[in-house]
């Protein structure tokens, strides 16, 4: 039995215990890909990642990311946690405002803004690339999103680590109260090799802020209270085809409701550039137990 540090985390929360789980395993070095794997099943959270020494001159460390069912190259709120424990535990200190995360998707900069409570980290994701738009872009897609008023941006296919389908409702009321058909979402994002479905809708107010709902059928979840992967594909769409537009520098998005989370994910465009990012409670700081063998 190996005994390491272990935390478990609050993601992008705008209120205590509105985020997303993660766990967070740190002296991770001796354990085998199984072991990982094992423990994150048994942890059943939707990722737990695992702290190791960088292979790359740049970087500060390196985190590999679990699902129950396998690992994956790159997701944003277990970048996000896991930046937030190397802080906590003192495993790295940023460098001018910046710190150099190794994961499967290459080597991406984490940007510290603030200490303690107060602290915001925000990544800044792969590439994006808009594979395709509109209606007609997969026969699946129609159906899949019938009975909803569509809002003004076409749905697209936008990969950049992840790879999700995107679709904008007419207004935050008919998103809040939408029942999607979660098997028409499942059959499509098997279909097209794709996370699954993202919903937004623009919300009303003095500064500009979206709502956002997404169902990663893909990976076998029915709604996830807080996904910062295709939050950054959203707002390179808008950098894309609004680029004057009000959410071209930035907004305030609110996830999770939903679900019973209450998730608040900060975005910055600047330069061309997508940040990604926001608050990371502590919630639980301890040891565990796991047979590595």
């Amino acid at each position: 039995m190996a005994r390491v540090r272990y935390l478990h985390l609050d993601v992008f929360a705008a209120s205590p215990g509105g985020g997303n789980h993660l766990g967070v395993v740190l002296d991770a070095a001796h354990w085998s890909s199984a072991a990982m794997q094992r423990f994150e099943r048994w942890n059943n959270l939707v990722e737990t990642t695992f702290v190791l020494a960088p292979t790359q001159r740049d970087a500060a460390y390196r985190v590999r990311i679990f699902t129950p069912h396998q690992e994956i190259a790159f997701a944003s709120h277990p970048s996000i946690g896991s930046a937030h424990a190397v802080l906590e535990c003192g495993l790295a200190q940023p460098r001018d405002g910046l710190l150099w995360q190794e994961c499967g998707a290459g080597t991406l900069p984490v940007r510290v803004e603030g200490e303690g409570a107060s602290r915001c980290l925000l990544l800044r994701p792969p590439p994006e690339q808009i594979v395709g738009t509109g209606l007609d872009a997969h026969p699946l897609l129609a159906a899949t999103l019938h009975g909803v008023a569509l809002g003004r941006l076409p749905p697209a296919l936008v990969e950049g680590g992840r790879k999700w389908w995107l679709a904008e409702l007419a207004d935050e009321a008919g998103l809040r109260a939408w029942n999607p058909d979660h098997g028409a979402i499942g059959a499509f994002a098997r279909a097209t090799d794709s996370m699954g479905l993202c919903a937004f809708a623009r919300r009303t107010s003095a500064v500009p802020e979206l709502v956002v709902r997404a169902f990663p059928a893909g990976v076998g979840i029915m709604e996830d209270p807080a996904s910062g992967a295709a939050n950054g594909l959203i707002a390179a769409y808008l950098a894309h085809a609004e680029p004057a537009g009000p959410f071209a520098r930035g907004y305030v998005v609110s996830q999770g409701r939903e679900v019973g989370h209450d998730a608040q994910l900060i975005i910055r465009i600047e330069g061309g550039d997508i940040w990604v990012g926001g608050r990371t409670h502590t919630v639980v700081s301890g040891t565990l137990d796991w047979n590595t063998d």
